[in-house]
């Protein structure tokens, strides 16, 4: 971004509420194009719906630009007595809430998907959330929970020490080919959060064409694609008025899954 834009990046880390304290801190600064943020779906849009004060709404971060996926799978670890999902669903029918699942956050993609996976298979878990990714799997690999809702790269770099049940992507997921899906073994799920850039509502369309060309310069390249892969993202490339429409079509899917799971 540095070398594109001709101008010195401060990246400044505002963990706190799943990226809320972050969001909340982005609507009220300048719309000038001179404060970006990183934004993930489906947090953006689950924490307004759900939460009394959010901080934000979701149509006040304006899209910039999408550039990866990252698929969320569940995992135990390699001792586990759990070998496959069908084993992990029946024994949580039978010991409702006696499993314990971490996660990153609340009303966060890894929530949803726990919520998911309830409502489909008529199992009761026990949640564990965490401020954070890197703090849910530091428990989990810990023995303090005993399966794990994580991202792909997580997963894939824990390989060695767990076994993953099921990936909540359409098809198997490349860097795990012998991992089945969760829509393979009956489950008709997915779960996954699309990564990207937003600025404040009201920010200049002129600016938020320059951020947009930055970041496809920069996110297009082959080292930014090859590294991602190689940290087994799914690249995934939107400019800002695609991204935007997406988001307004996931909210719609979102606001229906949440009234069928209860939480609406």
């Amino acid at each position: 971004m540095r070398k594109v834009l001709g101008q010195n990046v401060i990246v400044k880390y505002m963990p706190g509420a799943g990226g809320a304290v972050a969001w909340s801190k982005l609507v009220n600064t300048k719309p000038d194009g001179y404060m970006i943020s990183g934004n993930n779906v489906p947090h953006i849009i689950i924490q307004p719906l759900v939460r009394d004060n959010a901080g934000y709404e979701t149509e006040q971060l304006e899209p910039v630009y999408c550039f990866q996926t990252t698929p969320i799978g569940l995992a135990v670890l390699k001792d586990s007595k759990f070998k496959t999902l069908d084993q992990f669903i029946d024994y949580a029918k039978s010991h409702p809430g006696e499993i314990t699942i971490g996660g990153s956050g609340t009303h966060s993609g890894h929530h949803l998907a726990l919520l998911q996976l309830q409502k489909l298979t008529g199992a009761k878990f026990t949640y564990i959330p965490s401020t954070g990714a890197a703090p849910s799997v530091a428990n989990f690999l810990g023995g303090h929970t005993m399966a794990l809702f994580a991202n792909s790269n997580d997963l894939y770099t824990h390989l060695d020490k767990t076994t993953i049940l099921a990936m909540g992507t359409d098809d198997r997921f490349g860097p795990m080919p012998s991992v089945p899906t969760f829509k393979e073994l009956g489950i008709p799920m997915t779960a996954g959060i699309d990564r990207g850039v937003c600025v404040p509502r009201g920010t200049p369309p002129e600016v938020i064409e320059v951020l947009e060309e930055a970041f496809r310069q920069v996110c297009t390249s082959p080292t930014f694609v090859n590294k991602m892969e190689e940290l087994a993202f799914l690249v995934r490339q939107m400019g800002a008025q695609e991204y935007k429409n997406y988001i307004a079509d996931k909210k719609k899917e979102i606001v229906e899954a949440l009234k069928e799971l209860g939480e609406l």
